[in-house]
């Protein structure tokens, strides 16, 4: 965890999500706990450097957990969210919400463009 002095809570939460991949990984996680492979099947476009390191960032956070299953030849791994990172996917919903509004509002603009235009 970073030991960084915040202005206010919002301050020390973005730091947390900062980044293109963190929330988009969360919103992965947060079903059920998934192998390394599975997440970054459900995220087109992140390569397996930049998942690795969102990944361990996560952990360190207390965000998401680690677990390593050595029972077979190659040790399976998956990643899951902790309490606290369901917490701050619950609390991200709305803020889903909002953005999910504000593209419906933008894609009306673009057909009232649209329809003007044609």
């Amino acid at each position: 965890m970073k030991n960084v002095p915040y202005q206010c809570g919002l301050d020390a939460a973005v730091d947390v999500i900062d980044g293109k991949w963190k929330v988009l990984i969360l919103w992965a996680l947060h079903e059920r706990p998934r192998r390394f492979g599975a997440t970054r099947r459900e995220l087109p476009g992140i390569s397996e450097k930049v998942l690795a390191s969102q990944l361990r960032e996560l952990e360190a956070d207390l965000i998401v957990h680690r677990e390593v299953y050595e029972g077979t030849a190659v040790p399976r791994v998956e990643y899951s969210l902790t309490d606290l990172g369901r917490e701050l996917h619950e609390a991200l919903a709305p803020l889903g919400a909002w953005g999910d509004k504000r593209l419906r509002m933008l894609a009306e603009l673009d057909d009232a463009t649209s329809s003007l235009a044609g």
